[in-house]
């Protein structure tokens, strides 16, 4: 287990940890060596470069700034307003924006400011419903209530997990809303943008693309390209198939300078103070490794996920889509009533070290007991895992589901993870992936 600290080291002129500390750093390096052990599968996960990682452990942890490089209100951020510009510049060029903004702290903080630009409470913003796959801060209990817009739900065909683009279109020039908003958490298929771009020209709404999921398939071409088919502003986290820390990102297209400036203010000072500028830095290292790995980061991803829907589908497991061969994206949606439902598939899952989440399919009506499991294989790509290991890691995962003891299948989950524990895909690729880092010299 790569650490800092050995015993001696947690003496400090002769005062020994207290016992608490002791306690909390015991409970994280267990949970360090259970991941290395385990197959992590949340889609909404990632490793980060140990480089990277190496950022959220600077001097930029301890600092603060507000506004922007250059414009900031307090002394000291010299070299953060370098990271900060070199970071827009490389977000820019990665994703072909002319604008980028790296201050939002997550993905839903991002949402937040797209809002708090965009929308006054009592406006209208289209969005898909939960049970369709959507993000929680689209509910009326996330950050969409919060803003007190009226949300009203596209129609979506299920058979396919996308939108319904005819009744879609009809629904758009029915409300003509503020705001037509796309984006998921069960993300397998890229929305019908194209089809749907004469009716957001026709009704001048904003076009807003929540990219949380797919950011890094975006940034490797394997996806689609929101800001080239009609999307004004894309709002992402920077932790999923964009392996970076937990963080986010705006990007924009077609913007006029005062809607720009209107997405600034919102982030700075509406929904942050100081930006977690360590934070920062580490996606600014990851934009930088993703110019070089994010193609072919992307492509081993999306095939890995569809190997793994098919060796389940072979296995007599009811993965979604299969006629469009489950997925396009890092994720496939998995019906597992006939084993008991998701919250009692992922509980065994979790026990045989098999980590993933139960998840609501379009036909569910309870958030607690879906039908549904969500398995993501970004994070195995990053280790180096590819189509052969699916078809392994969809045997584990069947075991379990047909109620073989999950401690024996354990047992396997540990053997074939006993390979794959070294990051990939990044400039300081083979260092371990699970643990700490100290790069400097």
């Amino acid at each position: 287990m790569n650490s800092f600290f050995n015993d001696t080291d947690l003496q400090c002129h002769g005062a020994v940890m207290k016992e608490e500390a002791r306690w909390i750093r015991e409970k994280v390096m267990a949970h360090n060596k259970w991941f290395e052990e385990s197959i992590p599968m949340i889609a909404s996960e990632n490793l980060m470069s140990p480089l990277a990682k190496e950022m959220l452990i600077s001097d930029f942890a301890d600092r603060y700034a507000e506004g922007l490089p250059g414009k900031r209100y307090y002394q000291g951020n010299v070299y953060v307003d370098e990271v900060e510009s070199k970071a827009v510049d490389m977000a820019k060029e990665l994703f072909d924006s002319s604008f980028a903004d790296v201050r939002p702290i997550s993905g839903t903080v991002a949402n937040m400011a797209v809002l708090f630009a965009f929308a006054k409470p009592g406006d209208t913003i289209t969005t898909c419903a939960l049970a369709q796959g959507a993000h929680i801060s689209t509910a009326e209990f996330g950050a969409f209530g919060q803003r007190g817009v009226n949300s009203v739900n596209y129609p979506f065909n299920t058979d396919n997990m996308n939108l319904d683009v005819d009744g879609t279109i009809k629904l758009l020039k029915e409300v003509r809303p503020k705001v037509a908003q796309f984006g998921l958490s069960v993300f397998l298929f890229p929305p019908p943008l194209k089809e749907l771009n004469d009716t957001f020209n026709e009704i001048g709404c904003v076009v807003w693309y929540d990219a949380a999921h797919v950011l890094g398939l975006i940034a490797g071409k394997q996806f689609q390209d929101p800001l080239r088919e009609g999307v004004n502003i894309l709002s992402s986290s920077t932790h999923k198939t964009f392996p970076g820390p937990n963080h986010g990102l705006l990007l924009g297209s077609n913007l006029t300078e005062e809607q720009e400036k209107a997405l600034q203010r919102a982030v700075f000072p509406g929904v942050t103070s100081s930006h977690h500028l360590h934070a920062m830095a580490a996606l600014a290292v990851t934009l930088a490794e993703m110019k070089v790995f994010a193609k072919d980061y992307a492509s081993q991803t999306c095939k890995n996920a569809r190997a793994l829907g098919q060796a389940l589908y072979e296995l007599g497991v009811d993965v979604l889509c299969p006629d469009l061969g489950f997925t396009r994206s890092h994720a496939i949606a998995v019906d597992v009533s006939k084993f008991g439902g998701g919250k009692d598939v992922s509980k065994d899952l979790e026990d045989a070290n098999i980590i993933c989440n139960k998840n609501m399919l379009p036909k569910d009506t309870s958030a607690v007991r879906p039908s549904g499991i969500r398995l993501g294989v970004q994070e195995l790509t990053r280790v180096g895992m590819k189509e052969s290991e699916m078809k392994e890691v969809a045997s584990l995962i069947y075991r379990v589901a047909k109620k073989e003891s999950p401690a024996k299948v354990k047992e396997d989950v540990k053997e074939l993870k006993k390979g794959f524990t070294k990051i990939q895909w990044c400039f300081s690729a083979g260092e371990p992936a699970y643990g700490y880092h100290k790069l400097v010299p």
